[in-house]
């Protein structure tokens, strides 16, 4: 593998890791409560600090991204190994500050993902640097998804946790050994730029709205149907890795054939069918969940490189896509005894995008 790909295969790795240690306790939550001694609203904070500490850091780190890119993300790596290791003491105070730690780095490592990609590859190639970067943070989702049900119960979580911060450690030595000094260069953004990167911004704020609503609550939305804990589980598995294969070949082909845009709207139209199917045949929920996570996922890495390609700071889009993960699933969680409705609001919600799309 040529150098310039070692150092966006590392970055992947450290990015899926730091998704990794987020969602750690989330697919295990009524084991971790039983095993900590606490509430399941309580084991929930592991997973929202997240969302709620990007939105405050987001802006800080992208000008520490700009003003120092490989100390600012080779922190953003340790600092998740960091995180790693505290959780290892194994009580509900060390998990929260570790989560915590991992939470803080988050905005270093997901800000940093165009930014690889311009300074590692030639202008041709950044757009497939940016899939496979955003390809592994997707990856990490899903790898969390099952390796916690298959490695920690309520009696011990530490194996899971051994195997989350050995792959910390593994992805953060990896990048420090690739990543080079240099760093790119931004030029300034004209005004006609800045007013698209706000409408991708806004597309960020509603199609990960309804990614984040669906990955929150659909467990919850679907029970009153009579589909387990377990199926749920697995269709939120099946969104997530279609999503990983959509990222990784799918949206580089749609760069290089100038179909971003047509892409973004039949997005927000296969995003709203999905959820109305889910809303009216839940048992059919396969057939809607992989066309989402296609959707929904497959949009970020283009969102991300039509800002790229306009020198503006990725910081955007995911400061924007988490404020609106926030809230799209508050309004679902106040719906959340009327999955019909739910299911509608998140439709509704997707066709939007078609408004700046």
């Amino acid at each position: 593998m040529p150098a310039r790909w070692r150092i966006v295969a590392a970055y992947a790795a450290v990015a899926a890791a730091n998704q990794l240690l987020w969602l750690t306790y989330a697919p295990i939550t009524t084991d971790t409560a039983e095993h900590f001694g606490v509430s399941e609203s309580a084991v929930g904070w592991l997973t929202q600090v997240f969302p709620l500490l990007y939105v405050l850091l987001a802006i800080p780190a992208g000008r520490a991204l700009d003003r120092a890119f490989r100390p600012a993300l080779l922190t953003g790596a340790w600092v998740t190994v960091l995180g790693g290791l505290v959780r290892l003491g194994d009580t509900y105070a060390l998990a929260l500050i570790g989560q915590i730690l991992v939470a803080i780095a988050q905005p270093l490592i997901l800000n940093a993902v165009t930014k690889v990609a311009a300074s590692a590859l030639p202008e041709r190639q950044r757009a497939n640097g940016i899939a496979l970067g955003t390809a592994g943070i997707f990856a990490g989702t899903a790898l969390a998804l099952p390796l916690g049900p298959a490695l920690a119960d309520a009696e011990s979580l530490m194996p899971l946790l051994v195997v989350d911060a050995v792959f910390a450690l593994a992805a953060a030595v990896a990048l420090s050994v690739t990543l080079r000094p240099a760093e790119a260069t931004r030029s300034p953004v004209r005004l006609a730029q800045f007013r698209i990167v706000w409408r991708l911004a806004a597309v960020a704020f509603l199609g990960f709205g309804v990614f984040v609503a669906l990955t929150t609550w659909l467990q919850a939305l679907l029970e009153p149907a009579g589909i387990s804990d377990t199926t749920a589980g697995g269709l939120l598995a099946a969104m997530v890795v279609a999503g990983v294969a959509s990222s990784a070949l799918l949206s580089p082909r749609l760069v290089k054939h100038h179909q971003e845009r047509v892409f973004l709207r039949a997005a927000a139209i296969v995003a709203a069918i999905g959820c109305i199917t889910l809303a009216l045949a839940p048992h059919a929920a396969i057939a809607a969940v992989i066309p989402l996570g296609i959707v929904l996922l497959g949009a970020l890495p283009i969102l991300l490189e039509l800002t790229e390609r306009r020198s503006a700071p990725a910081a955007l889009i995911w400061l924007a896509g988490n404020t609106g993960g926030i809230v799209v699933a508050v309004i679902v969680q106040a719906l959340s005894d009327r999955p019909g409705a739910a299911f509608g609001v998140m439709a509704a919600v997707a066709l939007s995008v078609l408004v700046f799309a």
